[in-house]
């Protein structure tokens, strides 16, 4: 093997066993790293967001109603299956302390508009632009809900598609008495 086949052969090793290396510290610091997880019975996290008409969401303006916070996506199919439902139901509880309050994950305000005028949604929607209620709230799947009742705590969070049905009994779990 001549010498600069050698060097090759040595310098693409080193770099190989880097790469080895910081993959398996990335895997191994993601695994032991300690993660701040919401749990059903804690007090939910306040955030502000601003819906697509201008106007600010405070959760701590809620208190003494129940929330209805979901988390989605325009490009998550069982996000689309579901929010006829959720609209349809926050028709019937919003005029009983019941809030809704869609979040969209990071994605441009046309494509968010243009979904929720496809879909005739009537509910505030909100841009997490920088992922900060998203992390809050520990969300992975979309998509997510999270139910607040009227004193601030979370009382289910629920990561999967729902029927109306279920959307229904939801909303009247946390609807305030």
């Amino acid at each position: 093997m001549s010498d600069k086949k050698k060097k090759r052969t040595i310098i693409r090793t080193v770099l190989l066993l880097i790469m080895v290396s910081a993959i398996g510290y990335t895997i191994y610091s993601n695994a032991t790293a300690e993660k701040n997880v919401l749990e059903v019975g804690e007090k939910a996290p306040e955030f502000v967001l601003t819906d697509l008409e201008g106007n600010e969401h405070r959760l701590s303006e809620y208190k003494g109603e129940g929330v209805f916070l979901n988390f989605w996506g325009t490009w998550c199919k069982p996000c689309a299956r579901e929010m006829p439902a959720i609209n349809s139901q926050y028709e019937v509880y919003k005029d009983q302390g019941v809030n809704v309050l869609a979040v969209n994950i990071d994605q441009s305000e046309f494509e968010v508009q243009s979904y929720a005028d496809r879909y005739g949604l009537n509910f505030p929607i909100a841009i997490d632009e920088a992922k900060s209620v998203m992390e809050a709230y520990s969300v992975v799947p979309l998509p997510t809900t999270v139910l607040i009742s009227p004193d601030g705590t979370v009382t289910d969070i629920i990561t999967r598609e729902m029927t109306e049905q279920e959307v229904a009994a939801h909303m009247e779990s946390i609807k305030p008495e």
